[in-house]
């Protein structure tokens, strides 16, 4: 995987592309549970998230890519706090992003 510094740029192919994160809102959500799930696996982007809200606090939904089939699978949920090595190492304190809200 290269670095991409060109502030420019406005457009990545699937192979220059290690993860998706997307932020689900009323308007988006069916797109972001299921459509945009289904093109991102069938394009190989190996790693996809799902930022909702739960109870007013950010909920993480993590896949990974399946090869042979060219689907997602589900590996985690993370709530209060996200951890995790793949596809690279990260902490995150999830209620801490809520304003006025500290874990």
């Amino acid at each position: 995987m290269t670095t991409i510094s060109d502030p420019d740029l406005t457009f990545l192919t699937p192979d220059q592309v290690l993860l998706v994160g997307e932020v689900v809102s009323p308007e988006s959500a069916h797109r972001d549970r299921t459509v945009k799930l289904r093109k991102y696996a069938e394009a190989g982007i190996a790693n996809f998230w799902r930022v909702e809200e739960e109870s007013g606090l950010p909920v993480v939904h993590v896949y990974e890519l399946d090869e042979p089939t060219q689907s997602y699978v589900a590996t985690a949920i993370h709530r209060h706090e996200l951890r995790t090595t793949r596809p690279f190492p990260i902490e995150l304190d999830l209620d801490s992003l809520v304003p006025g809200r500290r874990s």
